[in-house]
């Protein structure tokens, strides 16, 4: 099999300048929403942020000094429109707020591919449809961007109806600091597809399944709560970060002879080929459509399924014998809890030995 080259762009192949003159409208004020406006105003350009005048987070965006409008007014200003807000409020902002703005010759930007992927969203012609997707939470991009550096990211063109679509995004990118790291060239579908199934198979999904069954049967065979959490959960940090520096080898050459051959003969016993069953099938139902549309629907039936399922998983001894145990760790968020005097408890949890228990 044959694997595809991948154009990366840096400073060099990016023209800030192309921003001069244009309005860029930044709809949302969350995690990217906030780095994205400071970092391109920062770099000189003419920023508004659009938001609910009634929402949480339009005193916090006027008290960072930035020009805050409605979204709607907002929209109507700007040359080039971002769209930063959830998956799942994005068609019904889009439709009220943006899209009697557009016209020929706006560009409309986005983060992640969903809505027009999954056609969720579907842009007038004559409008640059095109996106940049930091690779990492919105308060790195804007560390990162603070220190003098910058996070990678994808860039991917839907519609290029301006005939510099993919220019225009690059000087985006580097208005926020992300051609100073490198931005990978990508496809909307590509971006969308292959981001779902990471979070759900890897990162999020993956991830969380493991250390709860990890965790569980340590508890189950009769060893204490809190050793279960270290192994499982606390400790999973200090081998992710030594694959953040160098991969998985480095992580190999940096933990114990022993702790690398377990690695070698046991993880393939753990992700059988049941499970690698199981993320084709997922891969399948992303590649579908049929898991936007489970999660468009839930969304717009009052999410009760998805608001069940925070409140089950946030009830799991593992995430309650955590709280207890990170209110001892002054980093954590439990510990900064207790020490600016809120009282987090470290008393120790009783023991729990059965599923029922849990």
């Amino acid at each position: 099999m044959t694997t595809p080259t991948v154009r990366a762009f840096y400073d060099s192949d990016a023209d800030r300048r192309r921003l001069n003159g244009r309005v860029i409208a930044v709809i949302g004020y969350g995690s990217q929403g906030h780095a994205h406006a400071l970092n391109l105003k920062e770099s000189g350009a003419k920023v508004m942020v659009g938001l609910r005048p009634d929402g949480a987070s339009w005193q916090r965006a006027v008290a960072a000094g930035l020009d805050v409008r409605p979204m709607a007014e907002a929209a109507a200003a700007a040359d080039i429109i971002m769209m930063l807000v959830p998956d799942q409020e994005a068609r019904a902002l889009y439709e009220s707020a943006v899209a009697p703005a557009l016209r020929p010759g706006k560009t409309l930007m986005f983060a992640h591919g969903f809505n027009v992927h999954f056609k969720e969203i579907v842009p007038p012609a004559g409008v640059d449809v095109s996106m940049i997707a930091p690779k990492s939470p919105g308060h790195l991009v804007r560390s990162e961007y603070e220190a003098g550096r910058g996070v990678p990211a994808l860039v991917a063109v839907h519609r290029d109806a301006s005939g510099h679509a993919l220019e225009d995004a690059l000087a985006y990118a580097a208005g926020i600091g992300c051609t100073r790291a490198g931005v990978l060239e990508t496809t909307f579908r590509e971006e969308t597809e292959t981001d779902l199934f990471g979070e759900q198979a890897v990162l999020c999904g993956g991830v969380t399944a493991l250390i709860k069954a990890g965790f569980d049967t340590l508890v189950d065979a009769g060893y204490s709560p809190e050793l279960a959490y270290f192994e499982c959960l606390h400790e999973l940090k200090l081998i992710v970060d030594l694959m953040y520096r160098g991969g998985m080898k480095f992580m190999r050459y940096s933990i114990s002879d022993t702790a690398e051959y377990g690695d070698y003969t046991r993880g393939p016993r753990i992700i059988t080929d049941e499970v690698r069953e199981e993320m084709v099938q997922i891969l399948a139902e992303i590649q579908s459509g049929s898991f936007a549309r489970e999660w468009i629907r839930e969304s717009r039936e009052g999410s009760k399924r998805f608001q069940a399922l925070r409140k089950s998983e946030n009830e799991h001894l593992v995430e309650r014998v955590g709280a207890k145990l990170r209110a001892m760790m002054p980093w954590s968020e439990e510990g900064k809890a207790r020490a600016a005097g809120k009282g987090a408890e470290t008393d120790r949890p009783a023991p729990a030995t059965t599923t029922a228990a849990r």
